[in-house]
């Protein structure tokens, strides 16, 4: 009983003392997370083809 208490009153909270975002602004930081995801993936596959590419050059020329 203690646990359906407990969701009731937190759905209640949820309802009545969260402010929630208007739908415009949610769209707008939606598509600013988006493309600041995109940035940071192709920034980290950059990094990771500099570094493949560099450790490839470093063994080729040990080999050598």
């Amino acid at each position: 009983m203690k646990v359906i208490n407990y969701i009731s009153e937190a759905f209640e909270e949820l309802k009545t003392n969260v402010t929630w975002p208007e739908w415009e602004e949610v769209q707008r930081y939606t598509i600013v997370v988006a493309v600041f995801s995109i940035l940071f993936a192709l920034a980290t596959w950059g990094v990771d083809e500099l570094f493949a590419k560099a450790l490839a050059g470093f063994f080729n020329w040990m080999k050598s």
